[in-house]
């Protein structure tokens, strides 16, 4: 009896592409946005190769998909929290200009 050959799990190459990508990429709302994008697909890669292992191939794609879309998601939001401060504070001006012009020195 010929056994069928194992395709890749659903979602493997575009979740390991997507996460590399969002780690890769240094705009922040890129990487929040493919970083979600290959998070999502990830995890519904895992729930079908979970479903039914014996199908698929391609698990270590799925983890380093999922693991990289974690990474880039949480570079994206220390990105994106950065700019946030930085207009929030204003440069050159703004609370942070106000908070120096209270101190005693």
């Amino acid at each position: 009896m010929e056994e069928t050959p194992k395709v890749n799990a659903p979602y493997s190459v575009a979740a390991l592409v997507l996460g590399i990508v969002s780690v890769s990429v240094r705009f922040a709302y890129a990487e929040l946005a493919v970083g979600i994008v290959g998070l999502v697909l990830a995890s519904k890669g895992m729930k079908a190769y979970d479903e039914n292992p014996a199908l698929y191939n391609g698990h270590g794609m799925l983890k380093a998909g999922h693991i990289c879309s974690i990474v880039g998601i949480v570079l994206g939001s220390i990105t994106l929290l950065s700019v946030i401060l930085v207009v929030a504070l204003g440069v050159g001006g703004g609370l942070f200009a106000e908070f120096m012009d209270t101190l005693p020195y």
